[in-house]
C-alpha cells in the first residue's frame, strides 16, 4: 500500500475530547474522577466513557465532553449528530464544534448509564464521514444516601457464660450509593450502647461476646449499631440498629435450701399418707435445668417418704408408716436435694445439690383403754349363789397419764339380770344361779371408758 492510499484513511479517524484542557488537566490528578480521551483506533473513534457527576445543578447546560474529527477543517462543513438515550433532551452537541452538554439533575441511582451513538456528516453532501459509533455516558455517584438497617430492629439470643469472642448476630447496612466508586458505599460499624460486654467488628457488622454474662444477674441487653458511610470519614452519613439480646440459661447453678432446718410434726394417729409438711428448695435456673429430686437418707426413711411438686417445686414429706408417740416421740431426718439434669462443665464448681435438716415431732393423740386380752374365758358352776366371782377384766389408758378406767357390760336380754360388772376395778359376778342345762355358755361384751 503506497502513502497516498493512507492518507484517507488516517483522515476519517475522529476522536472523543473533553471539553477544555484546564479540566483534562484536572482529570488526570484524580484517574477516579478523570475522563481520558479515546485513543485513535480504527472503525471505533468512541471506545471509552464519559462521565456526568449525578445531582448536579446548573441553570446553563454543562459540557461534560466533545467529538472532534480529523476531517472537521473548522469551516462548518461537518455537522455532529447524536442519538440514543436521552439525546435532545438530556444530552444535546453543539452541531458545529461537537461539544456535548448535560441539561439536567441526574440521579445515578435511578439510571447508572446512558447509551448514545453519535455520527459525523457531511453538511454537503450529507454523508457521513465514519460508521455511527456507540459510546456511553455514565452517572458518576456522590454520597447523597444514608445507609440503612433493612432487617432491624434485631432479637438475637446466645447462651450465657459463653466464652469472649462468641458471635451473637450479624447486623447489616445497605447504601443506595455506588459500591464500586469511591467511598460512599463503604460501611463501617461501631458500637453506641453495649460495652463493655459486646463488641462488633467494624467491617462486617458481627457483634460478638467481649466478657462472660452470668443470666442470673441479668438476662436481656440492648445493644445500639451504629453504620457510617465513606468508611467513616467527615462529612459521612450514618444510621444505627437496636439489637435486643438475650441469654439463654445454662445448667451453672445447684439447688438450695432456703432453710437449714425445718420443724414438724404428726399425730400419732395420722394414717399413712398423711402429708407432714413441705421442704423447698431454690435454684435460680430456669426451665429443665432447674429441675431437680427430692430423697430422704439414713433410716427415717422406712418411716418418712418425700416426693416432688411438679409444679411448685416442693418437697412433699409424707408418712410412710404409722408413728407411735409412746414409743417414740421425734425424728430427726435429712432430706436432700438433687438437680436432676447436671451439666458435666460445671461439675468442678462443686456438687448440684443441697441438704437440711427436718425434725419432726409425733404428737400424742388420746386413745381408748386397751384390754390386756382380746378375750376372757371364764368358768362359774352351776347353781352358785347370787354374788359368786366370775372373773376379772384389766384394761389399761396406754397414754401417759394413765386415766381411770371404768367399766360397764352392753346389757342385752337375756343376760341384762345375770351378770354385773365392778366398774372400778372390772371384777363380774354372778346376780342369779345359773343352770347348765338352760345355757351352758354366755358371752359378755365388757366395755372400758377413760375417764
Amino acid at each position: 500500500m503506497n502513502s497516498s492510499a493512507l492518507l484517507p484513511l488516517m483522515m476519517m479517524l475522529v476522536q472523543l475530547w473533553p471539553c477544555s484542557l484546564s479540566m483534562q488537566k484536572h482529570r488526570d490528578q484524580n484517574t477516579d474522577q478523570s475522563f481520558t480521551a479515546v485513543q485513535r483506533v480504527k472503525r471505533g473513534w468512541l471506545s471509552e466513557p464519559l462521565f456526568v457527576t449525578e445531582e448536579q445543578i446548573s441553570l446553563v447546560p454543562v459540557c461534560i465532553g466533545q467529538l472532534k474529527s480529523d476531517l472537521d477543517k473548522q469551516d462548518g462543513n461537518l455537522k455532529y449528530v447524536l442519538t440514543g438515550e436521552g439525546a435532545g433532551n438530556i444530552f444535546v452537541i453543539n452541531e458545529y464544534n461537537g461539544k456535548i452538554y448535560v441539561t439536567q439533575k441526574l440521579d445515578r441511582e435511578e439510571k447508572p448509564f446512558y447509551t448514545l451513538r453519535a455520527q459525523a456528516i457531511n453538511r454537503s453532501t450529507q454523508l457521513p464521514v465514519e460508521p455511527e459509533s456507540e459510546f456511553i455516558i455514565r452517572v458518576r455517584d456522590i454520597n447523597d444516601h444514608e445507609p440503612q438497617f433493612l432487617d432491624g430492629p434485631y432479637v438475637a439470643t446466645v447462651p450465657e457464660m459463653s466464652p469472649e469472642g462468641t458471635s451473637v448476630i450479624q447486623v447489616t447496612a445497605t447504601d443506595g450509593d455506588d459500591p464500586s466508586y469511591g467511598n460512599s458505599a463503604r460501611l463501617i460499624y461501631s458500637l453506641i450502647q453495649g460495652q463493655p460486654y459486646f463488641s462488633v467488628e467494624p467491617k462486617t457488622g458481627v457483634i460478638r461476646m467481649a466478657s462472660q454474662m452470668d443470666r442470673e444477674t441479668k438476662d436481656q441487653y440492648l445493644v445500639i449499631i451504629q453504620a457510617k458511610d465513606m468508611v467513616g470519614q467527615p462529612g459521612a452519613f450514618s444510621a444505627t440498629a437496636t439489637v435486643t439480646i438475650n441469654l439463654s440459661d445454662i445448667n451453672d447453678n445447684p439447688p438450695k435450701f432456703q432453710q437449714r432446718l425445718y420443724y414438724m410434726s404428726v399425730s400419732e394417729e395420722a394414717p399413712m399418707g398423711t402429708t407432714v409438711g413441705k421442704v423447698f428448695a431454690e435454684d435460680s435456673d430456669i426451665g429443665e435445668n432447674a429441675a431437680m429430686n427430692y430423697s430422704i437418707e439414713g433410716d427415717s426413711s422406712d418411716v418418712f417418704d418425700i416426693i416432688i411438686n411438679n409444679e411448685t417445686q416442693e418437697g412433699i414429706i409424707l408418712l410412710k408408716k404409722t408413728v407411735d408417740y409412746e414409743r417414740r416421740r421425734r425424728y430427726s431426718i435429712q432430706a436432700k436435694v438433687v438437680n436432676k439434669y447436671i451439666d458435666e462443665r460445671f461439675l468442678k464448681e462443686g456438687p448440684f445439690e443441697d441438704k437440711t435438716i427436718v425434725k419432726i415431732n409425733v404428737e400424742d393423740a388420746d386413745e381408748p383403754p386397751v384390754f390386756t386380752s382380746e378375750n376372757y374365758v371364764m368358768e362359774i358352776v352351776e347353781g352358785a349363789l347370787s354374788g359368786t366371782l366370775v372373773g376379772v377384766v384389766t384394761a389399761r389408758d396406754p397414754d401417759d397419764d394413765d386415766s381411770p378406767v371404768r367399766y360397764s357390760i352392753v346389757q342385752r336380754m337375756p343376760l341384762k339380770r345375770l351378770f354385773s360388772i365392778n366398774e372400778h376395778n372390772g371384777t363380774i359376778i354372778a346376780t342369779k344361779p345359773l343352770d347348765r342345762e338352760i345355757a351352758s355358755w354366755h358371752n359378755i361384751t365388757v366395755t372400758a371408758t377413760e375417764t
